[in-house]
């Protein structure tokens, strides 16, 4: 019998490897991603108090279209960057959750940038 290998264990064990380094506070919060099969999502969040500062996803009423594409995760990062610009958030600590940074995951950063967010 063939086993293959969990990738969510695998991703989930990147994540935390990756989370004793980074951390988010008020002045830098950390973005978080996470990404499922049909919608993706990303929130500010301050590590130091323990809040989400914004969030935005594709399950937001806001947003129109199918969540599970690259189109989507570039709305989801501009929705987020204006929603920070509004708190008067600009320095943010870009957090892939163990994804690698491709696909709808690069979309989403990238759209963000485009939005005034810096990382």
């Amino acid at each position: 019998m063939v086993k293959r290998p969990d990738k969510n264990k695998a991703r989930l064990k990147r994540h935390l490897r990756v989370r004793n380094k980074i951390s988010g506070a008020p002045q830098r919060p950390r973005l978080n991603v996470f990404r499922s099969a049909k919608h993706i999502y990303a929130q500010l969040i301050d590590d130091v108090n323990g809040v989400t500062l914004v969030s935005a996803s594709t399950m937001d009423k806001e947003f129109e279209g199918f969540g599970g594409n690259k189109d989507a995760a570039r709305k989801v990062g501009a929705a987020l960057a204006k929603k920070a610009q509004d708190k008067g958030i600009k320095d943010v600590v870009f957090d892939r959750s163990g994804y690698i940074y491709h696909g709808r995951v690069k979309e989403l950063a990238e759209g963000a940038r485009e939005g005034g967010l810096n990382f």
